[in-house]
């Protein structure tokens, strides 16, 4: 076996010597345990992960699907990009949810903004849907519609062949169809994006880079 175990340790006793965890002599990618956890993926609001290392692409449609939990008013969902202008993004900015398209021509943004300030920042889990179908784009958030107009219509294509990035990414990486740098701080859970009938499920543990992110488990509450 090569690879570290997901899960809590404690209590750990040597020839009736119990360790000490409080102040080990090294240690690597090793956070808290939790009380009580719940099933998603906790970012912890400094890094990102990176998924589909050969690039993804998501030309005429794609629909992404993902719920999420957080009390920062501020963060990247995701982002897929290209060396041109061609990219979507997700991203939750003052409170707010934004979906950015950009099919070569322009951007274009769907943006839900709630009711409630900050409705969307309370800790709780929320539903996220963004469809891009062609020249339409789409955001739907806990079941409600938010729907803009392309001026662009001749183009209908986002040519991307980057990787997926969620929750943030690298500083030397460029998206194109994100506004923010703030690392997302809080849970994901159920990422699938789905092109016409083929529907894939991302698993964190399998990203190829993780920075900051912890994907087996999210913290009900801290131990």
């Amino acid at each position: 076996v090569t690879h570290s175990i997901p899960a809590c340790i404690g209590s750990m006793t040597i020839n009736s010597k119990q360790l000490d965890k409080e102040s080990p002599v090294s240690i690597f990618a090793v956070k808290k345990c939790y009380e009580t956890v719940q099933e998603g993926t906790f970012f912890d609001g400094s890094g990102f992960a990176a998924l589909v290392q050969e690039g993804y692409k998501v030309r005429s449609d794609v629909n992404i699907t993902l719920e999420f939990r957080t009390t920062a008013s501020h963060g990247v969902l995701l982002g897929i990009s290209s060396a041109k202008v061609d990219a979507v993004g997700l991203e939750i900015v003052n409170g707010k949810v934004l979906f950015h398209v950009n099919n070569g021509a322009g951007r274009i943004t769907a943006t839900y903004e709630p009711r409630v300030a900050n409705s969307l920042c309370d800790g709780k889990w929320h539903k996220l849907q963004a469809n891009k179908s062609k020249h339409h784009i789409a955001l739907i958030i806990d079941g409600n519609l938010v729907q803009t107009d392309n001026p662009f219509i001749q183009s209908t294509s986002a040519d991307t062949n980057n990787p997926i990035y969620v929750g943030g990414y690298p500083a030397d990486v460029k998206q194109n169809c994100l506004t923010s740098k703030s690392s997302f701080h809080g849970c994901l859970r159920n990422l699938m994006l789905t092109k016409g009938q083929q529907a894939e499920l991302f698993d964190f543990s399998r990203a190829f880079d993780l920075r900051g992110v912890f994907p087996h488990s999210c913290p009900g509450a801290e131990h």
